[in-house]
């Protein structure tokens, strides 16, 4: 399938020519603003979809809008009727077709055009009203200020909010193109105006103060709930907007004869993640806890875990090693510790249900001893 994309170097464009690059069996044929108009009856020869995403948002002279919005709009429609044949189009509007302003107008007038293209019957259209979208590779100090704001954040550059209140309406690009799929996958959806879902709401200042949140995350290493909605969605764009020498960054490392500990990542309700290492025949731990548990994954090494029932002295070991992908779990009530018994270093990584709180800490120094101490047979 052959897909006409204009503006395909935009921001909402780079986005789908990528997605499409994934799916088997399409093909991309871009308009883009080194192209003219008078080339697009040759572009849209065997082109079985368009997707109409060039427009002017931010011109010197408002007078490209008509020229850049309408003007563009129309020659396609003309294109699309010369053509003879049923060539669906997905146009990317605004909200501000809804507005009286300069922009508003001309994108209205474009969906006008299509929409007698529509009524001619010469070809399906789609219309997407969308509010702002914000993700990966849209341009900072143009027309997002989600783009803006994550760049100048990511690299210590001042953010200017003028009214922290105002409200923004966000669809992520990832649902849009999403929405692209699923119309490319079938005509059924009612037309011509198509609608982006998730709509996210969030003011100004909300936003400019999640974004700091994320980038604080890497000195306190709590991470914000990023795995679901508008929160992930914002947190992967502003990741996006790192520069390559911020890819990395250090945490902090505490050592001591055994070995050395490092906290990776907390969070504010699942716990946290960390690793030691042991050297050869050092044991680590010799502690219970009333309510604190954690799960060990050796990754290198062999070790040997050793369990005592705090009140019955019921005493339990068991051996696992970094060839084998098993999880050991401690359990409150249990005094536990890990022993290094082979000849490398010890490398194992540990989940803890909360954060280590240093005025609670809910761990209380034990020794396991051995199961003849314990009154037990292992």
């Amino acid at each position: 399938m052959r897909v006409l994309i204009t503006g395909a170097n935009g921001f909402i464009g780079k986005n789908l020519q990528m997605r499409l690059r994934e799916r088997d069996g399409f093909e991309v044929v871009m308009f883009t603003r080194e192209h003219s108009a008078a080339e697009l009856p040759s572009l849209l020869m065997e082109v079985d979809w368009v997707f109409h995403l060039a427009g002017v948002n931010r011109p010197q002279d408002p007078a490209e809008f008509v020229s850049g919005n309408v003007g563009l709009t129309q020659f396609l429609c003309e294109a699309l009727k010369e053509a003879g044949r049923s060539i669906p189009v997905v146009y990317t509007s605004s909200i501000q077709a809804e507005q009286d302003n300069d922009y508003g107008t001309s994108k209205r007038d474009a969906e006008q055009a299509l929409l007698e293209l529509a009524d001619s019957g010469t070809c399906p259209v789609y219309i997407y009203r969308l509010p702002n979208v914000f993700g990966k590779w849209a341009r900072p100090d143009y027309n997002s200020a989600v783009a803006t704001f994550c760049h100048n954040i990511a690299r210590d550059i001042p953010v200017h909010v003028n009214d922290a209140s105002a409200p923004m309406r966000l669809v992520y690009i990832d649902d849009v193109i999403a929405s692209f799929d699923r119309l490319l996958d079938s005509q059924t959806t009612t037309g011509p105006f198509v609608v982006v879902e998730p709509v996210y709401n969030i003011s100004v200042g909300e936003l400019a103060d999640q974004l700091k949140r994320f980038k604080a995350t890497r000195e306190h290493l709590v991470t914000e709930a990023v795995g679901t909605g508008l929160t992930r969605a914002l947190y992967s764009t502003y990741v996006s907007y790192l520069p390559p020498e911020l890819f990395t960054y250090t945490v902090p490392q505490h050592g001591d004869e055994r070995g050395v500990f490092v906290e990776m990542l907390k969070t504010p309700d699942a716990g946290q993640f960390s690793f030691f290492t042991a050297h050869s025949g050092t044991t680590r731990g010799g502690h219970y806890h009333h309510s604190k548990t954690e799960k060990f994954l050796v990754i290198k090494g062999e070790a040997c875990f050793h369990f005592r029932h705090m009140l019955t002295g019921e005493y339990h070991e068991l051996r696992t090693s970094g060839t084998k992908p098993e999880i050991v779990e401690t359990v409150p009530g249990w005094t536990h510790d890990i022993t290094n018994e082979g000849k490398d270093e010890l490398v194992c990584m540990l989940w803890a249900n909360e954060i280590y709180d240093r005025q609670n800490p809910d761990t209380f120094a034990c020794p396991v001893g051995t199961a003849e101490e314990a009154g037990h047979q292992s």
